[in-house]
């Protein structure tokens, strides 16, 4: 190897990172990329919905139109969780609100007065975002 073709590393510094491939146009595949199962639950998720509003007044009805909410979301779920922990898109507000959800429900179910339930799902809000954002930090360098 001649003089040319070697490095020398300045002292006190770190060598950089390999560079990543630029792919960040394009959306981050599944692992069951050819089949389209986002894109059938988000359809059976539609279907669901549809089907709760015409039989809402059945005792059905509301089972249809829970059953199509939580379809849709795992469809939107799904592309957002792979968008964000790929560093290809930031969805840190939208995941954040996840565990805010979660602490507001369980603090609602246990009977907790709601200044407290406002407060831990702000706090869980902000929190996870905190934590999110910084996931998505360190992927999208």
């Amino acid at each position: 190897m001649g003089k040319r073709n070697r490095k020398r590393a300045a002292t006190g510094t770190r060598a950089a990172p390999p560079p990543r491939p630029d792919n960040r146009d394009e959306r981050p595949r599944a692992p069951w990329d050819p089949f389209p199962l986002v894109e059938l639950c988000a359809l059976l998720g539609i279907v669901l919905l549809v089907l709760g509003f015409i039989n809402i007044d059945e005792e059905r009805g509301p089972v249809l139109l829970l059953s199509g909410m939580a379809l849709g979301s795992l469809a939107g779920l799904d592309t957002v969780l792979r968008e964000h922990f790929s560093g290809y898109r930031s969805h840190s507000a939208v995941l954040a609100g996840i565990p805010a959800v979660a602490a507001a429900a369980a603090l609602y179910f246990a009977g907790a007065p709601w200044p407290a339930l406002v407060l831990a799902a702000v706090a869980a809000f902000a929190g996870g975002f905190v934590l999110l954002a910084r996931a998505y930090e360190r992927r999208a360098r």
